[in-house]
Order: structure tokens, then C-alpha cells, then sequence
């Protein structure tokens, strides 16, 4: 298909042993997905970076990506020399998803100040800049409100342009991201439940609209090259569309069954009604990077999203 972006399918792996991550890793690879992402929460779980090397080692070619990294919890410099060894060890394959963070029960947790929103973005727009920097292999001095550092190299990325994804909300934050990131991640997502996990969604048709035409106007000339990416929360295989919907929206706060049959954030009915919700996704908000957490029930849909790109 001329003048469209061609999909791009990432998988967020499912916790389980060493061994069940190598195999997740395999058969995603052999389902035509294209990355493997990970996660960055304080728990008993695996850290972000380490299953993606043995991941990357138990496949050829699936490229590997944190989706995201929490900024709060990993200083520029440091992180810029795990990405850059990340990306060497692997041959190549490693993206870069970085977030500003939003679980404020894990910043208690390890006594760590949760700054306001806009502190928090403010900063990490400040680390992607020194990210980009450092993974390209520039020496870095700057002296920013967030982060001062003197004459600082690390390690380059493998790649000539390792790929970095903002995943955020926000106009200023989304503007930042829209001029320096190659990934917008977007998510749509309002306040951050009692939880500190679950959100409010704000998911309707029209704010993507606004949000998606801020990213291209702030990206400017750079808007033809930029990818857009959806975390896709729910995969559903249903002969009965709608009723999944308003299942959903009747458990999720923000939630209404029109926007929960029209968001990218959604792949709800047959593996043709969802390729068709894909297709009809990127034709309106042109987000052609899809990331989704299985494997087995999406798998058909890769290859009829595959057919229509090749058509």
C-alpha cells in the first residue's frame, strides 16, 4: 500500500519461568510479530532489561524493546549504557521505550518523592534529550533543571540510530516527544487509580483526533517519519462485537461502548473484524505500530494485516 506506513506488531510478554520466557520469545517470532517488549514496576517480578537479552538470544531476528522504562527510576547515563550494551549483545535489535512514570503506590514504596506530573515530564523530556545524545556518541555537558553533567560518554548504540519511543500524555509533553522521539506511544489515559496501576481511559474518537493532529503539528517536517504506537489492553476473539464492549465498558471508569468499539486501544470481535479495526485505525490516526500481551489469539490477525500491506 503506497504512502502508508507499513504495521509494525510488538508482543509484551506474560511473566513466567526463564524457560517460558525463551518460549514466548520463539513463538512470538514465529507469529510474525516483529518486538519484544517488556515492563518497569517495583514487584516481584522480573526487571525490564535482562529477559529481553535472553529473549533476543532465543530468537534472530525480533527486535526487543522496554515498553516503557519508568525515567524516575533510571539516571540517563546509566541507562544509556545498558541500552547501548543491550543493543551490541543483541546484534543490533534493541529500541528504547522510556515513560515519566505514574504508579505512585511504587514511588512510596521504595520512598522515592512522586513529583507533579508536569516535574516528572519536564524530566524525562530532559533524559531523552541526553539519551539521544549519549546513544549516538556524543560527549554530553549540560546543566539542565533535572540532570547537570560534564564532559559524559558512554558506550554507542550498535545501530547508527537506535530507535527511542515516548510513551506520555500531555500537550507540552507530547510536542517534546513528537519532535525528539521516533515512537510516539500513545495511551490516552486519565488519572491514575487508587491502585496505582489502572486508569481512568479517555477514549474517545474526537480527543484522539486533537491528540494525533498536536503530534503531527509539533513534529513538523519530522510527522512523515514518525511511527505512531497503540499498547493495545484487551484482545478479544468474539463472534459478538458489541456485546464485548459494553462488558467492558460497563468495568472500565471513563469508559463508553462507542468508544470502546472505535479506539485502537481495543481488538475486540473475528480476527477479520479486528484487521478491519486495525486497518481503519491507521487510515484515520495513522497508527501503524501495534502492541498487544498475546500471542496465540493474535497471531491471525498479523497475516491478514500482512496480506493487506503487501496488496
Amino acid at each position: 500500500m503506497r504512502g502508508v506506513r507499513p504495521f509494525r506488531f510488538g508482543y509484551q510478554y506474560r511473566s513466567g519461568s526463564a524457560a517460558e520466557l525463551r518460549q514466548q520469545a520463539r513463538d512470538a517470532e514465529a507469529a510474525g510479530f516483529d518486538v519484544l517488549s517488556s515492563w518497569d514496576h517495583v514487584g516481584d517480578s522480573w526487571s525490564p532489561l535482562l529477559p529481553l537479552l535472553t529473549m533476543a538470544e532465543a530468537t534472530e531476528r525480533i527486535r526487543v524493546c522496554p515498553l516503557v522504562l519508568n525515567n524516575d527510576f533510571h539516571h540517563p547515563v546509566h541507562l544509556a549504557t545498558e541500552i547501548a550494551t543491550l543493543d551490541h549483545l543483541t546484534g543490533g535489535r534493541a529500541e528504547l521505550g522510556i515513560g515519566a512514570g505514574h504508579a505512585h503506590t511504587e514511588y512510596a514504596a521504595i520512598g522515592q518523592a512522586f513529583d507533579p506530573p508536569d516535574v516528572r515530564k519536564r524530566r524525562m523530556a530532559e533524559a531523552v534529550e541526553i539519551l539521544r545524545r549519549l546513544l549516538d556518541g556524543e560527549e554530553v555537558t549540560v546543566a539542565g533543571d533535572h540532570y547537570r553533567l560534564r564532559g559524559v560518554r558512554t558506550m554507542p548504540s550498535r545501530q547508527a540510530h537506535l530507535p527511542i519511543l515516548v510513551g506520555v500524555n500531555g500537550t507540552a509533553a507530547l510536542a517534546h516527544a513528537a519532535r525528539h522521539a521516533d515512537v510516539v506511544g500513545l495511551t490516552m489515559l486519565g488519572r491514575t487509580l487508587e491502585d496505582g496501576q489502572r486508569h481512568a481511559v479517555r477514549w474517545e474518537p474526537e480527543r484522539l483526533d486533537a491528540t494525533i493532529a498536536h503530534v503531527r503539528d509539533a513534529a513538523a517536517d519530522r510527522a512523515a517519519t514518525l511511527e505512531l504506537n497503540a499498547l493495545v489492553q484487551v484482545v478479544q476473539i468474539t463472534d459478538d462485537r458489541r456485546a464485548a464492549a459494553e462488558e467492558l465498558a460497563a468495568g472500565v471508569d471513563g469508559l463508553r461502548v462507542e468508544d470502546a468499539l472505535a479506539t485502537p486501544f481495543l481488538a475486540l470481535g473475528t480476527h477479520d473484524e479486528i484487521a478491519e479495526h486495525l486497518l481503519a485505525c491507521r487510515r484515520r490516526w495513522g497508527i501503524s505500530y501495534v502492541t498487544v500481551r498475546s500471542i496465540d489469539e493474535f497471531a491471525p490477525v498479523i497475516a491478514r494485516l500482512r496480506a493487506a500491506d503487501r496488496a
